[in-house]
């Protein structure tokens, strides 16, 4: 047996997010392990390094998966992609030691979320950005964002009410792309909860709307209040950049 690790780019807009459901075949999970099932006649779990949201898009999502294969790694991988439809690929795949776990080895992950600011809609470039449509204050964005670099309790920018596990994470910096046309936000940080970025997307955007100040990011953080949060941003503008191991 040996064990895989597989980068993977996916466009997330017919696909029900990342994780396998019994209800329904369309999940990017679910498709690998139909492919790798095939292959080896047995059940196969993959495991991914985050799973991304109904609608979320990949350049560089991460997974490990342990099966027994006799060919090479590159063999492997032409065989996941000849099964896969057109909107998912294994980028690279290499054998790693059997211990390594996409998901509980990551040491950081970045991700870009694509804002379009110009009233005309970008037809071609729909299912990969937010056609907001109106100007934004980027540098009360960048203000307010500055509260949340650092180690911080994000609950407040969760849809899990409740977590089992600590809701801490660190965001290590937060960088800017802007023209008229669009803002791009690269989110770089050891972790993120769910919907944690889309939620904080569309308070910034509130905040660049002038609707409320910088400092609120800073409020919310302080007294963990979820009602200060805005609402959250659409998942088409958002994607999984790349995962990071030591």
């Amino acid at each position: 047996m040996k064990n895989y690790k597989m980068i993977l780019q996916y466009d997330g807009t017919k696909y029900n997010g990342w994780q396998k459901q019994k209800n329904t075949d369309k999940t990017i999970q679910g498709k690998l392990e139909a492919i790798l099932e095939k292959l080896t006649g047995e059940a196969i779990e993959v495991h991914g390094s985050g799973r991304t949201d109904m609608g979320v898009h990949a350049i560089g999502q991460v997974a490990n998966a342990k099966l027994n294969f006799d060919g090479t790694a590159k063999q492997l991988q032409q065989y996941i992609n000849d099964y896969l439809p057109k909107d998912i690929v294994v980028y690279s795949i290499d054998e790693m030691p059997m211990r390594f776990h996409s998901r509980l080895n990551a040491v950081r992950k970045t991700y870009c979320y694509r804002i379009h600011l110009s009233p005309v809609r970008n037809v071609f470039e729909r299912n990969y950005i937010w056609n907001y449509g109106k100007p934004l204050n980027i540098s009360q964005m960048k203000q307010a964002a500055i509260y949340l670099i650092g180690e911080h309790d994000f609950l407040p920018f969760c849809d899990q009410k409740k977590m089992k596990k600590s809701s801490v994470r660190i965001i290590e910096r937060i960088d800017w792309e802007e023209t008229e046309q669009e803002c791009k936000i690269f989110f770089q940080g050891n972790g993120f909860l769910y919907h944690m970025v889309r939620k904080i997307v569309g308070t910034l955007v509130e905040i660049g709307e002038g609707k409320k100040n910088p400092d609120l990011i800073q409020e919310i953080l302080e007294t963990g209040n979820r009602e200060l949060v805005s609402g959250i941003a659409p998942a088409e503008g958002l994607c999984l950049m790349s995962v990071e191991y030591e």
